[in-house]
């Protein structure tokens, strides 16, 4: 007989967040020509860091430095922070599933936008967190909304994007301050700034580590193009720091991922170099749009969601016909955000692929 699992886990549904490109293809057997739905950096990572881990190959037998000294130092430096405000993990999703695992026991209420970033929910599930949610306004999540929600059901934590994903709104900077200050007594904020490079000045407000109810969770994996390494990093008040060293795994964070991130870090005018072709791929994904009798939704991410005017099986249908000719898109799984997909800003070629597959892909599900 096998090992029974715990009564929490065995009441959860067999599922993952999210299915891979690469998993298409096995399924396939054909490689995709675009790959321009998973919000990677298709620009790659600064040749600095390349030559840096080129150099650091060697090395690999030994273990990392399980306390991640030299990037915390780096981004401490650079944030303008004590290094004790700074922790480091396995990409933001590493520290989305610490930092509920500090918070959340069976039963315990955490309070989000219907819709949003699924990998956050899929940790509270999997610590037997209740998830309640709110819908999106206008296509954002909602500041106001997400307050009251977490008032009424005395929520522990509240997570919150800006910029957002999937749908690439932004808040003001101002807006999000506000929202911070008006938390409900006990609670914390799970402010997730992921696509923070790509958004216009002002849109991230400045870092108050004395505030002891906001974690602030950014990453490598997008402007900086390391998606592959899995490095992320969390700021915020040092005893909620500290906290993360009580659970983490402590040799989670790569050798190469450490030397990388700080390499990357170092390299600000490839950062810029990124954040400019972002921002020119992105008018050409809206320019396509529009071609095509589309709508595209305004973005300060590295992706365009894009509204095709109907509802989610008419947008299934375009999907699967991308999928089939070669490129690799996603869209949102909740109605009504469903009836969108959203596409990553791609090299010049990606986007005359998508610019040549679309119309075909259209007029397929029509």
């Amino acid at each position: 007989m096998p090992l029974p699992f715990t009564p929490l886990v065995a009441s959860l549904p067999s599922s993952v967040p999210f299915v891979g490109p690469e998993a298409l293809e096995r399924r396939t057997g054909v490689a995709f020509r675009a790959r321009i739905g998973a919000n990677e950096s298709v620009f790659g990572p600064s040749p600095q860091v390349i030559e840096a881990m080129r150099q650091a190959a060697p090395s690999m037998w030994q273990y990392c430095d399980p306390e991640n000294h030299e990037i915390r130092q780096a981004l401490a430096r650079h944030l303008g922070v004590p290094p004790a405000n700074v922790m480091v993990g396995e990409g933001i999703d590493g520290l989305f599933g610490l930092a509920v695992r500090l918070f959340v026991g069976p039963g315990v209420t955490v309070a989000t936008s219907l819709g949003a970033y699924p990998t956050f929910n899929f940790h509270v599930h999997g610590f037997g967190g209740r998830l309640v949610t709110t819908p999106y306004v206008n296509d954002r999540e909602d500041p106001a909304s997400l307050l009251d929600l977490a008032g009424r059901e005395n929520a522990r934590l509240i997570y919150f994007a800006n910029p957002d994903n999937p749908m690439g709104g932004w808040w003001d900077g101002n807006t999000v301050a506000a929202m911070i200050e008006d938390l409900p007594r006990g609670a914390l904020l799970m402010l997730d700034e992921a696509y923070g490079e790509f958004a216009p000045h002002g849109t991230l407000p400045p870092l108050d580590v004395a505030n002891p109810n906001v974690l602030r969770f950014r990453t490598f994996s997008k402007a900086y193009g390391l998606a592959g390494m899995r490095v992320g990093y969390c700021i915020g008040h040092a005893d909620l720091i500290s906290a993360f060293d009580k659970v983490r795994n402590h040799f989670g964070v790569t050798r190469m991922g450490q030397i990388a991130g700080a390499a990357a870090l170092a390299d600000q005018a490839h950062l810029e170099s990124v954040v400019s072709r972002v921002k020119a791929a992105r008018e050409e994904i809206a320019r396509l749009a529009i071609a095509n009798g589309l709508k595209p939704l305004p973005s300060a991410t590295n992706f365009v969601t894009i509204d095709l005017g109907r509802d989610g099986d008419y947008a299934k249908r375009v999907l699967d016909q991308l999928l089939a000719c070669g490129i690799f898109v996603r869209m949102p799984g909740v109605a009504p955000l469903n009836r969108c997909i959203r596409i990553t800003a791609g090299t010049p070629e990606d986007l005359q692929i998508l610019a040549e597959e679309l119309p075909k892909a259209l007029q397929a599900a029509g």
